[in-house]
């Protein structure tokens, strides 16, 4: 068995990092295969591989997998024992139902707030449609929080492809320092605290030296 991602730059790339993320979660190895973002041959390199154009990829003994939502079923799927969903069926539905909210939704705050891992500065003002999506946001972690039924800092208590499916959204949030609450502050700090999470920050910001 062996899985091989394919990525965009771990500085800009949200969507790749969803992959990564769920790859840790499920406890697999992997390797790892950059395409750098908004280049002349950007769209010709990741075609050799998919024809969706677009990252993350993961090629597995099954086929080369697009979307990161559907690689995180396809890991969950092969890896029952790694409980990438909530246990509690309600806790579980709530979280398939806030991850593809996230992953079809939110185009203010994504075309307002782009992904950039080396940012430390607020937009003033905050575009409207930003605001919106943001105060949503934070309304859905909340009903997360509300059905969990297991203890921990993150969403449904210990983490999961929720987590994975959230975390960029968490760096939107401490980059372009936007105030929160106590309890969504310390949900993004367990965020950034993820090992895998860090090693990918570690890396996109080594990104930037180069």
């Amino acid at each position: 068995m062996s899985f091989h991602l394919i990525i965009g730059d771990k500085l800009y790339s949200s969507w790749s990092l969803r992959g990564a993320l769920a790859l840790d979660l499920a406890g697999v190895s992997y390797t790892e295969q950059l395409i750098k973002l908004e280049q002349p041959d950007t769209r010709a390199l990741i075609l050799q591989h998919s024809a969706t154009g677009k990252v993350p990829l993961l090629k597995t003994e099954h086929g080369t997998l697009a979307d990161s939502l559907a690689i995180a079923e396809y890991l969950n799927e092969r890896f029952p024992g790694a409980q990438l969903w909530p246990v509690d069926i309600a806790a579980r539905a709530q979280a398939r139902s806030a991850c593809a909210q996230m992953h079809s939704g939110f185009f203010g705050l994504r075309a307002n707030l782009p992904f950039d891992l080396s940012r430390d500065q607020a937009l003033v003002p905050m575009p409207g449609d930003a605001q919106i999506d943001i105060d949503r946001l934070l309304a859905l972690w909340a009903e997360c929080r509300g059905v969990a039924t297991e203890k921990g800092p993150y969403l449904f208590g210990r983490l999961s492809l929720a987590d994975a499916f959230f975390a960029p959204v968490a760096v939107r949030l401490r980059t372009y320092r936007v105030e929160l609450s106590v309890e969504d502050q310390a949900y993004i700090d367990a965020i950034y605290q993820w090992p895998a999470f860090k090693a990918w920050q570690q890396a996109g910001l080594e990104e930037v030296q180069r």
